[in-house]
């Protein structure tokens, strides 16, 4: 039986290495073994980053929320204990998105959140 040579699956995955390092600094673009090393770290730069944008985001709404819940006269917290006793169960990211566009319905929602403790 004829051997099969690898040459040809060699040369495409060193081509979609390549092709994933495009645009990177210097040799890292142009040179198979720094851009394998470039790719790999970059994919693990990209895995960890997907999770700290759950986290930055989380953050920034609770910042959000925190803000408008001190412009009707309560904290955080309170505000949120407040709509928990109210049985409102909204998300921080529709909280914080009425906190910064509308700011009435946000109100509302303060005052049923004072009402309930």
């Amino acid at each position: 039986m004829a051997r099969i040579k690898g040459a040809l699956m060699t040369r495409k995955r060193r081509k979609a290495t390549l092709k994933a390092a495009k645009g990177y600094w210097g040799a890292k673009s142009k040179h198979f073994k720094m851009a394998k090393e470039a790719v790999l770290k970059s994919g693990n730069y990209a895995f960890a980053g997907r999770k700290l944008k759950k986290r930055d985001f989380r953050s920034l709404w609770i910042t959000r929320i925190s803000a408008g819940a001190k412009m009707n006269g309560m904290n955080y917290s309170t505000f949120m204990h407040g709509l928990k006793k109210a049985g409102i169960t909204l998300n921080r990211k529709v909280l914080a998105e009425l906190a910064v566009s509308d700011k009435e319905a946000f109100a509302k929602l303060a005052e049923t959140a004072k009402a309930a403790l």
